[in-house]
């Protein structure tokens, strides 16, 4: 069992405040000990018992609570991690000013702890020569800034300075905080680089479980929900690169920054892919795809009257697009395969990879066990990681962002 990581989420005043509930969720979901800062504004958006709710510990708002403790100063000093989302246009002029007015101020400037924020304002406000100012003075002592998106703000306005979405802001705080087993501390210039790693890099990614229709309304399925596939997708968003995901039938929200093209069928991915990867400089297949489909798709719905006690089906082999993308890859192109197997034993589990990248002809091969309550649909996974050559070079077990890592930790 993991140890767990102390993060600190700050709140500000903002209409976005009701999103750091998901945010602050999502860290207690991974394993972490969270402890909400909050300013007063913002807990005249969302409500200081939901969060305590939520983080499972109280939360601190004033400057002047726990003077004994010196908590002002403890809290920061005792964080693996600071997140502050939403950012506000006030609270980002503070930050970049070093003020230190209220408890978060206090916090953050206590602390050497790496910081992640969120902007969250109209688009005036985040277009106005002083934020912009303030968000490259806070980007060059190496701060991590997600955002914001472009979309719906409050009332009828539209445009750039909506939060981006807790999944990205997740995503990217859990790239920062596994980047620093590097031992780099905020303010250090390699910071930035370390985790932008992947900066300016093309990954196409595939994710979730196709569906080959019988009929109008049933199909033959899997039971990938395609949070792997999404992990890996914001994972590498978060280090720099520019994704592209093909979706098949996730079951997991998609964060607005990743191009995404959803796809049903095997047939349907296969001709995604195979477009996607001609601008690619790494693949990575971890959706589960069908390996056959209906011979013959019925126009109508099957009905139990007209066929009677037995109903015979006959399949067709769909292209291996693992396969296929390996023997089509161009100079340079690296190519991540996945496979899931159901084989208990160790050995023999290995064995099959060994045999499947042979047969698939890709650079790496990812092996996890999958079953009804392992591997699909959950929140964690456990990967065996081999070269081209069926030599282990990585392992990995944890939840599926921290997975992703050590998978994108493969491409030089």
């Amino acid at each position: 069992m993991k140890t767990p990581r102390t993060i600190v989420v700050g709140i500000t005043g903002g209409i976005a405040a009701y999103k750091a509930v998901n945010i602050v969720r999502a860290f207690v979901l991974n394993g972490d000990s969270v402890h909400v800062v909050a300013t007063t504004a913002a807990l005249r958006f969302v409500g200081k018992p939901t969060l305590e709710a939520i983080s499972r510990n109280p939360v601190h708002t004033d400057l002047y609570e726990g003077v004994a403790e010196v908590r002002h100063v403890a809290i920061g000093q005792g964080a693996d991690l600071i997140v502050v989302a939403p950012a506000t246009a006030n609270s980002i002029a503070k930050l970049a000013a070093g003020l230190a007015d209220d408890l978060l101020g206090n916090t953050i400037l206590a602390s050497t702890a790496p910081l992640v924020i969120a902007p969250a304002m109209h688009t005036e406000m985040w277009n106005n020569p002083a934020t912009v100012a303030n968000i490259a003075v806070l980007r060059s002592r190496g701060i991590t800034i997600v955002g914001p998106g472009v979309g719906r703000l409050t009332g009828a306005d539209s445009g750039a300075g909506r939060m981006e979405e807790p999944e990205t802001i997740v995503a990217v705080a859990l790239a920062v905080l596994d980047r620093q087993a590097s031992g780099l501390s905020r303010g250090a210039e390699a910071a930035t680089s370390a985790v932008q790693d992947l900066a300016g890099r093309r990954v196409l990614i595939s994710a979730g479980g196709t569906r080959e229709p019988l009929d109008p309304v049933r199909f033959l399925g899997n039971r990938s929900s395609g949070k792997q596939g999404v992990a890996l997708a914001q994972a590498a968003l978060a280090r720099g690169a520019t994704v592209t995901l093909v979706a098949a039938n996730l079951e997991v929200a998609v964060p607005s920054s990743i191009t995404t093209v959803l796809v049903s069928s095997a047939m349907e991915m296969h001709e995604a892919m195979t477009l996607a990867a001609e601008s690619a400089e790494v693949i990575i297949m971890a959706a589960a795809v069908a390996d056959y489909r209906p011979k013959m798709v019925q126009l109508g719905k099957i009905k139990k009257e007209d066929v009677g006690d037995t109903l015979t089906l006959e399949l067709v082999k769909n292209p291996d697009i693992l396969a296929g993308l390996s023997a089509a890859r161009r100079r340079g192109q690296l190519i991540i395969g996945f496979a899931a197997e159901t084989e208990a034993d160790a050995d023999r589990l290995l064995a099959l990879g060994r045999d499947k990248i042979t047969r698939k002809g890709c650079d790496y091969l990812v092996v996890n066990r999958v079953s009804q309550h392992e591997g699909f649909g959950t929140e964690r996974n456990s990967v065996t990681v081999l070269d081209r050559h069926g030599v282990i070079v990585n392992e990995a077990s944890g939840s599926k962002m921290s997975v992703a890592n050590c998978i994108l930790d493969l491409i030089g």
